[in-house]
């Protein structure tokens, strides 16, 4: 980190008369050039599930040697609106739908097969599948529009199989990255109104993160492009929202602060820029090598996450420190009106107005904070009991979602899917797929047949070359059960039986369902290797922060206790308000890394302040400082963040929403128990201790400038 005279050097260089113009100036020139650079920057559409190295993902790859690998089958599910047995007119007026459904097919469609009960028919149409989801997306509507206009009275038809699906997801997301921008917009511009009660000063920050925002949406776009990541951008952006609106408010309340010490409020900014540097650095480079541990991840998702966020993050880091400082320096002091904040007894009544409120609002966190140090035993203890009691809602929590359950609303696969699982064996719409070498493929045939609950297995094809052939599945069990996933397994061990050949070893198995069960290893893999990285990586920063053991250590203790408490209570929210059993694959490992990077933030602006103002009042009157400086901001910062993250459930998948919850009431729970009463409990109790093995340098108390 630079020394105090560079910072010193450089804070005013961006906040001067001069200084401040040239500054904006560079940052306007900068933004245009790398806009510029990377406006056409689009970051891959594929979204893989399973790990790169999985058996489900191994097959995908083989599959694509199969002549045609880009068909696949949607089915139409046709039912009686009155649930009645199919007549033969029924039946008749299905036939008519074939030349329909083969407008838009691959090849000849077939059907309509009869279920057992009667009440349920089948067409299957196979179609040519785009490159995305998107692209199928396109295939499907206008297939669906086709049987809408030409569907037989009396009968109902969905589009169901594993196209169809895909193609729900992109619809959903049509439109959501705007609606989701939207929101956020709006959340963070009415809590800054809130916050600053100005109808000017939420402005400045506002434009300073959306800049940031569209400038990482691109870049991260283009670093996707260029190494073939994976992620979600509404995340990202939710990220860059919430992060660079934290460090923000931060930055501008220090600002306050020093408005209220000095008239020049161009030497205000200045030094608030120096004091709050060190804390804000400090979180961001915690944050972002918490997400970069995410490279390591096995999930294609979760590794593309990691490196965007955190190329997102630093953007957001380099807007607020290079561009708001210069932004506020032009815009002085009356960007705060109608509270202006001056020197106690140097202005109007607006001043003074100001400055009561900033002291009513100290003496609250002032007075709460006091209240903890004289009772910290019992407010410790109460603390940790609220912290575990919302952690007994993982007792009865599982991890996993099927099909049906990743929609947040209806999709006509999932309703289709219902209605055929009721009448035909449910593996029909996502059937498994096996490859093997031809010369074993009866063998193989034979063995998937033994296999329980498989209720077909043939060959469907066979490469150019003849030496791999394709095996279609048929399982009784709906798509990613518990019996279906055993099933898999089941399938694996007996085909991995069965001498293969030269081109190819052992037979694999693939299809989504197989895919699903080496994404819930692979992710559960991913969270055993991530998380002690993560703590790691808190637990060093705190360390040379604090030039502490004693202190980094119960810090990590308390954010590691909160984050599994907002896991706990947001499952069981989850299951209770939404009827949402599990929490989905990704959830776990995700919410644990936000909470766990994003709460040592809140503690790295207390504990920061706080060893500053030990060195003056010692540690359990400088915590009490501290809490009273620094309520106001962490509690802001804590509000807009969880309402920035309650923002992911406008969109429509149950993933992002129950992350979003999660962190959420963590990110809450963080910033109202344990830095208010948690933190400064375990600082009472302690004392001086909580610096060990450095020692706190006692200085006489003056004020800073």
């Amino acid at each position: 980190m630079a020394d105090s005279s560079s910072r010193r050097h450089l804070s005013d260089a961006l906040t001067s008369r001069r200084g401040a113009w040239i500054s904006l100036g560079v940052v306007l020139i900068a933004l245009v050039a790398l806009f510029g650079v990377f406006g056409s920057a689009q970051a891959p559409a594929r979204n893989a599930q399973a790990p790169a190295t999985s058996e489900s993902a191994l097959t995908s790859e083989l599959l694509a040697q199969f002549p045609n690998a880009d068909r696949q089958s949607v089915l139409v599910v046709a039912s009686r609106d009155d649930g009645g047995e199919l007549t033969t007119n029924d039946t008749a007026a299905l036939e008519q739908l074939l030349p329909v459904l083969d407008a838009h097919a691959d090849t000849d469609s077939s059907g309509p097969m009869v279920s057992d009960d009667g009440r349920a028919a089948l067409l299957v149409t196979p179609i040519k599948v785009g490159d995305t989801n998107t692209d199928t997306a396109e295939i499907v509507k206008g297939l669906r529009a086709d049987i809408a206009g030409h569907a037989p009275a009396g009968l109902s038809l969905q589009v169901t199989g594993g196209p169809a699906f895909g193609a729900d997801i992109a619809g959903a997301f049509e439109g959501a990255d705007f609606t989701l921008l939207l929101v956020t917009i709006l959340i963070v511009a009415v809590l800054l109104i809130v916050t600053y009660r100005s109808p000017v000063l939420w402005i400045v920050p506002l434009i300073v993160v959306a800049l940031a925002d569209g400038l990482a949406g691109r870049v991260t776009a283009a670093a996707g492009a260029a190494w073939d990541l994976q992620f979600d951008a509404g995340i990202i952006s939710v990220l860059v929202f919430g992060a660079g609106t934290n460090y923000a408010l931060l930055l501008i309340s220090r600002y306050r602060e020093e408005l209220l010490r000095t008239e020049d409020h161009r030497a205000a900014l200045s030094t608030a820029w120096r004091k709050t540097l060190p804390a804000i650095l400090a979180s961001n480079v915690t944050v972002v090598a918490a997400l970069l541990t995410l490279a390591l991840a096995a999930i294609p998702g979760t590794h593309g996450l990691g490196v965007s966020s955190a190329i997102g993050l630093v953007i957001a880091l380099a807007a607020v420190l290079f561009a708001l400082p210069p932004f506020l320096a032009v815009c002085g002091r009356g960007v705060f009106w109608p509270f202006i904040p001056r020197p106690a007894g140097a202005g109007s009544g607006t001043t003074e107005a100001s400055t009561s409120t900033s002291t009513s609002t100290g003496g609250v966190w002032r007075s709460i904070a006091t209240r903890v140090s004289h009772r910290p035993a019992v407010s410790l203890t109460a603390g940790l009991a609220l912290l575990a009691v919302m952690a007994t809602g993982l007792i009865g929590t599982s991890v996993g979602l099927d099909q049906v359950e990743k929609f947040r609303g209806e999709s006509e696969s999932a309703a289709g899917l219902e209605v055929l699982s009721e009448h035909f064996p449910p593996g029909e719409a996502q059937p498994i797929f096996i490859v093997s070498a031809s010369g074993s493929a009866g063998d193989v045939v034979a063995a998937a047949k033994d296999v329980e609950g498989v209720v077909r297995a043939h060959p469907v094809g066979e490469t150019a070359d003849g030496t791999l052939t394709k095996i279609m599945v048929t399982s009784e069990y709906a798509p990613s059960t518990t019996a279906s996933l055993e099933q898999i397994s089941a399938l694996r061990d007996a085909v991995h039986a069965v001498p293969g050949g030269p081109e190819l070893d052992k037979a694999h198995v693939g299809g989504a369902t197989a895919t699903d069960l080496d994404a819930r290893d692979g992710n559960q893999q991913d969270l055993l290797l991530i998380a002690p990285l993560v703590l790691a990586i808190s637990f060093l920063v705190l360390m040379l922060l604090l030039r502490s053991l004693v202190a980094p250590a119960l810090l990590l203790l308390v954010n590691l206790a909160s984050a599994v408490a907002a896991i706990g209570a947001g499952a069981w929210l989850s299951r209770v308000l939404f009827g949402q059993h599990a929490l989905d694959l990704q959830v776990p490992l995700l919410a644990f890394l936000f909470l766990v990077a994003l709460g040592i933030d809140y503690t790295i602006f207390l504990v920061h302040r706080a060893r500053s103002e030990a060195r003056k009042l010692g540690t359990r009157a400088g915590m009490v400082e501290a809490v009273a400086h620094t309520g106001s901001v962490i509690t802001s910062a804590g509000i807009v963040l969880a309402a920035v993250f309650a923002a992911l459930g406008v969109l429509p998948l149950v993933t992002l929403g129950q992350l979003g919850l999660i962190v959420g009431i963590g990110v809450l729970v963080d910033t109202l128990v344990v830095r208010t009463v948690i933190v400064p409990a375990i600082f009472s109790l302690v004392g001086d201790g909580i610096w060990l093995p450095g020692k706190l340098t006692r200085v006489p108390a003056k004020r800073e400038n």
